[in-house]
């Protein structure tokens, strides 16, 4: 079982362009959706889309209008009461793929709800293989919640604790990395940057976010995939470093599609997968997910055709 906690879930509504977006003028829309989004619960969804079982906890209001969409998901759900309602993420998408996002913020969590969340994380984990904390925060709680949840899951859990993955920026993710020594973060390449300090070398890509990578790896965090947009993405762990190009898509959207790939990552990690095949398979769920309108789930059947060409590094002297 995988377990996610999507602490400021959204109601993601996608606005598709059939030109070119105008800012500051008057424009039609082609078309709309919405989904029940926020990160970990884009991850419980590619999860669920597999057939393999997974629990999202989130907080959420019982008058929440959100209710509506979360069903309409079909996963598996442990819900925390608080006041106040989802906020609303609004994404706009051009025929190119150019994607315009405004990201509302979320309900207030009191520290009652805060703790709340963290009693149904570590009861939610019993069992688990993974714990997926993907996001940003909601106002009301510190920079270093994800480090209390992770502390407590692992205190309340000892050596049958799940693995923890953690996917989120800014002040979250630095103390994530200072104190809370995952074993899976999923930055992209100007998140990894951010979190050390150095800028990328020129030269080789992958090679360059391999060394900056190592800065983090493996002495603060078990491992790091760094998404990287079109040019696929790179794995660094202890025992090694890998990087594999993105197969050609037509791009629909871009939204969701690193929570896709670190979806991907954890799938063929619950298979007994090794590294190759977990970089492999995220970077095809992260590509699905990006051929898909809106925050679609991408499902086994939506992955691309062909084989995606995984490369191990060999460390420069």
């Amino acid at each position: 079982m995988i377990v996610t906690l999507t602490a400021n879930p959204s109601l993601d509504r996608t606005i598709i362009l059939d030109e070119a977006l105008r800012p500051g003028d008057v424009q039609s829309a082609a078309s709309s959706r919405e989904d029940a989004g926020g990160k970990g619960i884009n991850v419980a969804r590619v999860i669920s889309a597999a057939g393999v079982e997974t629990v999202a906890v989130l907080p959420l209001a019982s008058d929440d209008p959100f209710d509506g969409a979360l069903r309409a998901a079909l996963i598996e759900t442990r819900r925390v009461p608080v006041r106040g309602h989802v906020r609303a993420n609004i994404t706009i998408t051009d025929p190119a793929g150019v994607t315009t996002k405004l990201n509302l913020p979320g309900a207030t969590l009191t520290p009652a709800d805060a703790a709340a969340v963290v009693r149904t994380v570590v009861e939610a984990c019993a069992g688990a293989r993974w714990l997926v904390l993907a996001g940003s925060l909601p106002p009301g709680v510190a920079a270093d919640f994800y480090v209390d949840v992770i502390a407590a899951v692992r205190a309340a859990h000892g050596p049958d604790a799940p693995r923890i993955a953690v996917d989120t920026s800014g002040a979250a993710l630095t103390a994530v990395v200072d104190r809370g020594a995952p074993d899976l973060i999923k930055p992209n390449d100007e998140e990894l940057t951010g979190l050390t300090g150095t800028a990328l070398p020129g030269g080789d890509l992958a090679a360059a976010v391999v060394a900056v990578a190592r800065e983090l790896v493996p002495s603060r965090v078990g491992a790091a995939l760094v998404t990287l947009g079109a040019h696929g993405a790179v794995l660094v762990s202890a025992d090694g470093a890998w990087t594999a190009a993105s197969p050609r898509i037509r791009v629909a959207s871009t939204v969701g599609a690193g929570d896709s790939s670190l979806a991907g990552y954890v799938l063929a990690d619950a298979d007994g997968a090794g590294p190759e095949e977990r970089l492999r398979r995220a970077i095809r769920y992260g590509a699905a997910a990006a051929s898909l309108p809106g925050t679609q789930a991408p499902a086994p059947a939506d992955l691309p055709s062909g084989d995606v060409v995984v490369t191990r590094l060999v460390p420069t002297a």
